[in-house]
């Protein structure tokens, strides 16, 4: 009989080792499991915090040199851009090495049916394909975006199947054109897709120097027409901007990126659909005044 219990409990004591056992392997392969997990977590980016107020639908500033991700909104919504289109428009036309100096025509085609925008340029206006860029990049003048396409080699199509061939080779993923001028709603792209195509624009001294022309004069017959920015941060000594670009449409809301310097830093800054004539202004000035209060409390901290 006491041989009996003696083996009951023995298989007792062997049967509680092997739960043991298994127990602490289970917690063993939790335990690399959550590691596994937590190694392969993404990456959390900066988010607009709840102290600073945008009134754009969609916002992205991003750090030029290191590409963090400093404030985001809807960064990844595929929206219509407007007129930010143009600076693909800019970015096809310098790449093609067309000569700036042949004079071109605006003509009937080039007038604006779908949106009946209006345009200072009047048709049979001539003016070199350096000043149609120019005034399309610093005015967003529509006609003169239409002629740089229509007088492209193979005309507006191969020009516009040219500007998504460049999307592509920048891996914008979420963009798409389907004109020169940033006219149709079917121009889009995301906030993100965006600041790279900036940095991209960026990289053209031409594209740099008239986005932020303040104005310019333009002589066309007997006629001289004055143009301006139609991006006022350029005329604000507090800006250092390096690269600017706004666009409208009612489908797109009011549109502005820039490249410039703010505390100390080269940004991008996207914004998308901002809702009202003075929103994107607004937005932009809180982004700046926002950054540099981070900046200066930084500087506190280390000091």
């Amino acid at each position: 009989m006491a041989r009996r219990y003696g083996i009951v409990i023995l298989c007792l004591f062997l049967s509680v080792g092997l739960l043991g056992v298994q127990w602490a392997a289970g917690s063993s392969k939790s335990l690399k499991t959550t590691d596994k997990q937590k190694k392969q977590a993404p990456v959390k980016v900066k988010k607009a915090p709840r102290n600073l107020f945008l009134r754009s639908t969609s916002v992205l500033v991003k750090d030029q040199q290191t590409g963090e991700l400093l404030i985001q909104k809807q960064s990844d919504a595929v929206v219509p851009i407007a007129s930010i289109t143009k600076l693909m428009t800019a970015m096809v036309l310098l790449d093609a090495r067309i000569d700036l100096k042949e004079s071109i025509t605006i003509e009937l085609e080039d007038i604006d049916t779908l949106l009946n925008s209006h345009s200072r340029l009047p048709v049979g206006t001539q003016l070199s394909r350096e000043n149609a860029l120019l005034l399309t990049l610093m005015a967003s003048e529509n006609r003169a975006a239409s002629a740089l396409g229509r007088t492209y080699p193979g005309g507006i199509d191969a020009f516009v199947a040219a500007m998504n061939a460049k999307a592509r080779s920048l891996g914008l993923s979420n963009t798409h054109f389907e004109d020169t001028a940033g006219l149709s709603s079917g121009n889009t792209s995301s906030a993100r897709d965006l600041a790279r195509m900036v940095d991209a624009a960026y990289h053209y001294e031409l594209v740099r120097e008239f986005t932020t022309r303040e104005d310019a004069t333009i002589h066309s017959g007997r006629r001289t027409l004055e143009f301006h920015n139609t991006n006022r941060l350029i005329l604000n000594p507090r800006w250092q901007i390096g690269l600017s670009k706004t666009g409208f449409t009612n489908e797109a809301g009011r549109c502005l990126v820039m490249q410039a310097e703010v505390a100390r830093r080269s940004l991008l800054i996207v914004l998308l659909d901002s809702q009202g004539k003075l929103s994107r202004i607004g937005d932009a000035n809180r982004i700046r005044q926002w950054l540099e209060r981070q900046s200066l409390s930084r500087q506190n901290r280390q000091g």
